[in-house]
Parts: C-alpha cells; structure tokens; sequence
C-alpha cells in the first residue's frame, strides 16, 4: 500500500547515497532539458518566427498602415498600454495554462490538467525534498499525489484520446518510439515511481526504472513534445497580444455582422452567413473506416 506521507526517495540515504548525488543528477536533468529545448527551437525555428513576427506587428502599428485582415480604417488598429499587456499576461496564465482553456472538450481538458499539474506537482516535491535534504509529511503527500495524478493523466490519454486511435482507428498498443516518446515516458515515469513507493525504495529494479524513465523523459526533449510545454505559453500569449492590437497576423477575427467584414469577403455566397455555421466536421467522432 501507498504511505502517501513518506516518499522513497529517503531511502536512498540509507542505501549510501547522499542528497549532494541526487542533487547532481537532478541539476543534469535541467541541464539537459535546458540544451534539448534551446536545439528544439534552433532546429524548428519557432523562436525566430515569434520575433519576426512580434517585429513585424510592431512596425505595421507605429506605421498605422498594418496589411491586415482587420483593414486599415481609422481606430481598427490599437496600441497596447502596459495594463493591456499585463492583462494578456495574467489570462494567458489563469486560463490557456493553469486551466488548459484551449480544451472545448472538457473530458480532454480534465486530461490535460491532471497530466500536467500532477507533473509540476510530482517534480516540484522531488526537487525540493533533495535540495532541502529534508523530507516533510506535506512534501511527501504532494509527491505522491504528484504522481497518482499524473498516472491517471497520462494512462488515461493513451488510452483515451490517443491522436492515431481516436482518428486513424489504430489500436492504442500501437508505438512510434520517436512520436510517442513524451507520452510513454510520463506514463513509465508515474507508474515506476509509485512501484518504488509500493515496493519499499531502496536501490532495487523499482528504482533502476525509475532512473531509466526519467532519463528518457528529460533527455528525449529534442525528440519528443516536452519543448512544447515552453513554447505553447508564448504562443498563447502572442495571440492574445495580436488579436488586441488588432495585427492578429492576417486572420479575420471581427463578427461578420460587421458590415466591413461582409464586404471584404471574396464569396458573394458568404457575406450574408453567420460566423458560427454548425459543428462541421466536428458533428460526430471518427468511424467511418
């Protein structure tokens, strides 16, 4: 059974080891995530684009001239005070990150929440515990439920909302190593973790996994989606930022209620529909195979 107040990782002191050599290793997993995500952005480019991008919206407003989808009628464009942007900053935060606001399903939305705080949870304790040499009952019960939550999480997507099963009608046994890399390693992190709590710590095959995974999951983020964690904040943020200023990188946002915006339409057809037309695609789940 689970002592939710006690965590394995004490253990390790009576096995030999000392809180100096769980620090380094902890200090090389945020080395390497660091190094991985700098390579990942190199590699895709993505923060080169946000710059330029940033760049651009910047220029089109102090020119008062942006080619947008927006037009270029007087009061259409608008330069954001201080307060506009901390605004954006502070809904960025409470809504696309803390509660995964992207989400229209709430069942994946509950997914992603309990993946993700279970992890900043699970890994928040982990370090605090080791760089503090000192375990507490709190400290140990949000490790655990750290790491409940985020095998609850993790599983319950695999198998769940897994891209290939849901849209591909694959099985959800089947594995692209490279493409499901993130997944899997979160899902071995979390269940190697509580099989070291269950089974007593110690340095046996529980905790030989648990180094084994966790060294997958923060040494694979340049093959894997983890960079993506850093990345989708900003891009949360840079939206907000420009379809307030109004640049909104040419993409229609005005209701075409708006009678500039049903003039600019290039389909006579469309002027006159509404901006919500149904669910589309969206009308039913996949099963046409």
């Amino acid at each position: 059974m689970i002592d939710i107040t006690n965590t394995p990782i004490t253990s390790l002191i009576e096995a030999g080891y000392t809180y100096a050599d769980m620090q380094t290793y902890v200090i090389v997993m945020v080395a390497l995530v660091v190094i991985m995500t700098v390579l990942d952005l190199l590699h895709k480019k993505s923060a080169t684009y946000f710059f330029q991008a940033a760049a651009k919206a910047e220029k089109d407003l102090a020119a008062g001239d942006a080619p947008c989808s927006v037009g270029k009628e007087d009061g259409r464009l608008k330069q954001l005070s201080s307060g506009d942007k901390v605004g954006a900053l502070v809904g960025t935060i409470v809504e696309d990150v803390a509660t995964a606001g992207e989400f229209s399903n709430g069942m994946r939305r509950l997914v992603h929440i309990l993946t993700m705080w279970g992890f900043i949870f699970f890994n928040a304790a982990t370090a605090i515990i080791i760089f503090g040499a000192e375990e507490t009952a709190t400290l140990a019960t949000v490790w655990n439920l750290g790491a409940i939550m985020l095998l609850v999480g993790s599983f319950w997507y695999w198998f769940g909302f897994k891209v290939d099963g849901q849209a591909e009608a694959k099985s959800p046994f089947s594995i692209s190593l490279r493409k499901d890399m993130f997944s899997l390693s979160l899902m071995g992190t979390s269940l190697t973790a509580l099989g070291w709590e269950i089974y007593g710590g110690g340095t046996g095959v529980w905790f030989a996994l648990v180094i084994l995974s966790t060294a997958t999951l923060f040494g694979g983020v340049y093959w894997s989606k983890f960079s993506h964690m850093f990345f989708k904040p900003a891009a949360a943020y840079n939206k907000r930022i420009i379809q307030a200023n109004g640049t909104n990188e040419n993409l229609p946002h005005e209701t075409r209620d708006d009678v500039w915006q049903q003039n600019r339409h290039s389909m006579e057809l469309l002027k006159d529909a509404p901006m919500n037309m149904g669910k589309g695609i969206k009308r039913e789940a996949p099963k046409h195979y």
